[in-house]
């Protein structure tokens, strides 16, 4: 079944009135008619079934059926400070993060990152389309809450901005697995409420960076004895932590 995130002010009163490119992609792509269903999300973590009363290409409405809790949100809040990638490969963190159960995507400005700002109307055009690329992955995927989508920040900001557990895969750890690490950051083996995971660009982190980040109690951790590169650390790190915290099957 089709699912759409709308804003919550298209939903009122058990009615939902669709337009602009909602109602054109029902209309136009899927073909939709008067009485099939879809899953309209307000991002509120809420789920309603609605029936479609009337299709158009500027406006399409339908009625509430049924309202249920969305089950695919993870326990745990992970937040991505993935440094900066080429264009494709940053897109790919996002939409496969987006997947994968992935809170919040801050993207880090790093020493060695190969992608800067290039003016605000561009900046604003980016942000944008990877807004749409983590809608599109949250609807496929089943989420009921977006992402979070920060604006890029150097990575002096985004250490500054860690609350709660953190950690930072680098290859210059040899001793403390990730498993072991996320076991002694689990408080009396509980579950985690949160987490932050740094990702370094395609350069990688270096050591002043690192040392940044120990000082304010991000845990360095090894990924074992391969080199991955940096868009696939950051979805097999989000991938091995919902695993290993019970949100992936485990």
């Amino acid at each position: 079944m089709h699912r759409f995130f709308v804003p919550p002010e298209w939903i009122e009163d058990g009615a939902v009135v669709l337009s602009d490119g909602v109602a054109r992609q029902l209309s136009h792509v899927l073909r939709a008619r008067a009485g099939d269903r879809i899953t309209v999300l307000d991002d509120s973590g809420w789920e309603h079934l609605v029936t479609l009363t009337e299709v158009a290409s500027d406006r399409t409405r339908g009625l509430v059926v049924e309202r249920s809790r969305s089950v695919a949100e993870p326990s745990v809040r992970v937040t991505l400070y993935q440094g900066m990638l080429k264009a494709d490969r940053f897109e790919l963190v996002l939409q496969k993060g987006t997947e994968l159960g992935a809170s919040v995507f801050v993207p880090t400005l790093c020493a060695r990152s190969v992608p800067r700002p290039r003016g605000e109307s561009r900046e604003s055009s980016r942000l944008d389309r990877w807004r749409r690329i983590v809608v599109e992955a949250a609807e496929q995927s089943g989420r009921g809450r977006l992402p979070k989508l920060r604006e890029p920040v150097p990575f002096s900001e985004a250490c500054d901005g860690v609350r709660g557990p953190a950690i930072i895969p680098w290859e210059g750890e040899t001793e403390a697995g990730l498993k072991a690490a996320l076991g002694r950051l689990r408080p009396n083996a509980g579950a985690l409420a949160s987490l932050g995971i740094f990702i370094g660009p395609e350069g990688g982190f270096t050591q002043e960076e690192v040392d940044q980040a120990r000082a304010v109690g991000v845990v360095a951790v090894s990924l074992g004895r391969r080199i991955l590169r940096a868009e696939t650390a950051g979805v097999s790190v989000v991938a091995a932590v919902m695993y290993e915290l019970g949100e992936l099957g485990g």
